[in-house]
């Protein structure tokens, strides 16, 4: 199994107990995830040392106020590590407003640039900004991944393009009937499957930070939710995100 959007760096333990853990799990690969320059330096670092990590770099919306979204091309060099599999997580986020929305839109749009000229794929955190972001994304031609999928409203533009939907935690609570709905519309081919640790722990372990090794139990909402086996799905996400972001 993959889990294909987490933060390690964030999570309470050492990257090498969570790791560890997620192996017992039968959790092979993971992809942690940058926010900032320094936690994308962390990123790396993190998959030179732990076998099966890969990184995802970029600089989160909530800092496009903030020193890191001029630091662009620092962000390319690190890109030179082939550990360094996609762009993000970027994009839009309207809810909290922690960066003032001219100057997201203004960093989305750099860094969609910027994942275009490196011809990576990119991983999109999007909240309250759907028509926003699906417009800055209609024009990217390459692979677009759509983190912690939560807004129905972007299904039909996912569907329409082609794009990944990864589900997270969420996925499981009680109250998102809307999410498993969103979740057997999805091809086959565009499913993915994250934790976003140590945020969203699934149904099972919630009260707890979440981990890597969870995503099994946001594997087995996924099976129910589209009627398929558990194994057959876990075999088709693992394909997915190696076609997704290039893994080995």
């Amino acid at each position: 199994m993959i889990d294909t959007h987490a933060h390690l760096d964030a999570c309470a333990e050492r990257p090498s107990a969570v790791v560890a853990r997620a192996r017992t799990a039968g959790v092979g690969r993971i992809l942690t995830v940058g926010t900032t320059i320094e936690s994308c330096r962390t990123a790396l670092a993190i998959a030179a040392r732990e076998e099966g990590v890969f990184a995802i770099l970029g600089i989160h919306p909530h800092e496009a106020g903030g020193p890191d979204a001029g630091k662009l091309r620092e962000l390319a060099s690190l890109f030179a590590d082939e550990r360094a599999v996609a762009v993000g997580e970027i994009g839009l986020d309207f809810f909290r407003d922690y960066a003032p929305r001219e100057a997201q839109r203004r960093l989305f749009e750099r860094q969609l640039e910027l994942a275009a000229e490196l011809g990576k794929p990119v991983a999109i955190h999007t909240r309250s900004a759907d028509a926003e972001t699906s417009e800055a994304l209609a024009g990217f031609g390459g692979t677009v991944v759509l983190h912690c999928f939560s807004s129905p409203a972007l299904l039909e533009p996912a569907l329409e393009h082609g794009w990944y939907v990864s589900f997270a935690g969420n996925v499981t609570f009680p109250k998102a009937p809307e999410l498993r709905d969103a979740a057997r519309r999805v091809p086959a081919d565009r499913i993915l499957a994250e934790t976003d640790s140590p945020y969203l722990a699934p149904q099972p372990k919630r009260g707890r930070p979440n981990e890597p090794a969870f995503v099994v139990h946001t594997l087995a909402a996924l099976a129910e939710a589209r009627g398929e086996d558990a194994a057959e799905l876990e075999a088709r996400i693992e394909a997915n995100a190696a076609a997704a972001f290039g893994l080995p």
